[in-house]
């Protein structure tokens, strides 16, 4: 046998049925294996599931026999036989071996059962391997290509902004900063500033890409490193913009319902729960958020922003995603525009997502107005310098815009009922880790 060779057979394709009593040949890799007497149970894996081989020693001779006694957890390996079905086995199906080939052995794999979280960290590398996390990142996978396809139907542009940048979006104060060839410069906290600049040639269009935020935190949904989904639109308002995220999210949601029922399953999702995410979803406001917190017990004061443990008071009888509008001005981003409805609040709304995941998204109206934008660049001490290119795009055609930014990580965790952010990104970078 040849491990280079096409004519292996996916696990996931036997595991489906209608290949009882054919030969077949899978590669991969050893997930579990244990030997009685003269035969050797192998489960194998590859990207695509797991089934267990007999290995009988009579049956595939001595050398066969040999290699698949003496292959380790992980090592590499090449199994020849006859499908039949079995419903001891795991998947229901086992394949009897007739020849087994060791490709490579390797070292004994160092992960064994009950290890901590901290150990499982640092052998990410190695972890990844695991059902669970593979899992999780088809699972991944899946919500990025429904998210693609969702804004391909809504006639958007996908665009690449630098990562590389001498204006921070969100504030000073969770910038990485470091220098670039003898000037400050920093990892951008989001690309919506520059998706903003082709607003004026594309209308619609948004940015799938990585942003930073130095962040002390840890909880179980911050990040410092983090995959980042920022679409902008030219002229929509903030009622046009809420509904379009209510699209997105419903779409999302529906078609990993409906299309990745054993994803879900294996993780133990409820898939019911995906099921009801079904646009319109409920409005409150800002105000009405405190309120709602004050009488729960909460002990947070109007211009308090609304962390997670108000947001899980918001959130705990609600089925769908929540919003929540009209913060205020004060404790927002110097982008976001003014109500003139009401005064003292922006045009903006949090995306809060059910069963504790909290917030998943941010939007609000952008400031189109050069007056307003001058204002409050100087409300927020911001150096104006650094914003030259950007107030450009309100002295020479400018006009409403809207836009939202959703952090992929944190939609994940909601849709597959994780535990922690860290699993739903393969390498996660937090406050205390940045290896491997």
């Amino acid at each position: 046998m040849d491990a280079l060779s096409q004519d292996y057979t996916p696990i996931s394709s036997i595991l489906k049925g209608g290949q009882a009593g054919k030969k077949v040949k899978v590669r991969g890799w050893v997930y579990r294996s244990r030997t009685s007497g003269g035969v050797c149970f192998v489960v194998v894996r590859d990207s695509t599931g797991v089934i267990q081989c007999a290995v009988k020693k009579d049956a595939v001779g001595e050398k066969s026999f040999r290699e698949a006694s003496e292959a380790y957890i992980e090592s590499t390996i090449l199994v020849e036989g006859f499908v039949r079905e079995d419903k001891r086995a795991p998947g229901g199906f086992e394949l009897a071996a007739s020849q087994v080939q060791l490709v490579a052995q390797g070292e004994p794999f160092p992960i064994a059962k009950d290890q901590s979280v901290e150990f499982l960290l640092d052998s990410r590398h190695l972890w990844l391997r695991s059902q669970r996390l593979t899992t999780i990142m088809k699972g991944r996978h899946h919500i990025l290509r429904y998210l693609r396809q969702f804004f391909e139907k809504e006639g958007f542009w996908e665009l690449t902004p630098p990562i590389i940048t001498q204006a921070g979006c969100e504030g000073g104060s969770t910038l990485f900063e470091f220098d670039y060839f003898g000037q400050k410069a920093y990892l951008t906290q989001s690309s919506q500033l520059y998706a903003e600049v082709f607003t004026t040639s594309l209308e619609k269009v948004y940015v799938l890409a990585p942003s930073f935020r130095a962040e002390p935190s840890r909880t179980v949904r911050h990040l410092c490193e983090y995959w980042h989904l920022e679409p902008e639109m030219a002229f929509y308002n903030q009622k046009m913009n809420m509904e379009l995220q209510e699209r997105m999210v419903e779409y999302v949601a529906q078609k990993m319902a409906a299309e990745q029922q054993d994803i879900l399953a294996a993780l133990g999702r409820d898939i019911g729960k995906l099921k009801a995410v079904r646009a319109p979803f409920k409005r409150i406001t800002y105000d009405e958020a405190i309120e709602i917190c004050r009488q729960a017990g909460a002990n947070i004061r109007h211009g308090q922003d609304i962390g997670a443990d108000e947001e899980e008071i918001l959130t705990r009888s609600e089925e769908k995603p929540l919003f929540v509008t009209n913060f205020p001005k004060k404790i927002k981003a110097f982008y976001m525009r003014e109500d003139p409805q009401k005064p003292g609040t922006v045009l903006n709304d949090d995306l809060l997502a059910p069963e504790g995941h909290g917030e998943i998204i941010g939007g609000s109206e952008r400031i189109w107005e050069l007056d307003e934008l001058m204002q409050r660049l100087k409300e927020n001490k911001l150096d104006v310098r650094n914003y030259q290119w950007y107030i450009d795009l309100r002295r020479y055609g400018p006009f409403p815009h809207s836009g939202f930014g959703l952090g992929i990580e944190r939609l994940v965790k909601w849709l597959l009922g994780l535990d922690h952010i860290r699993d739903a990104i393969p390498f996660p970078r937090t406050i205390n880790r940045v290896y491997p």
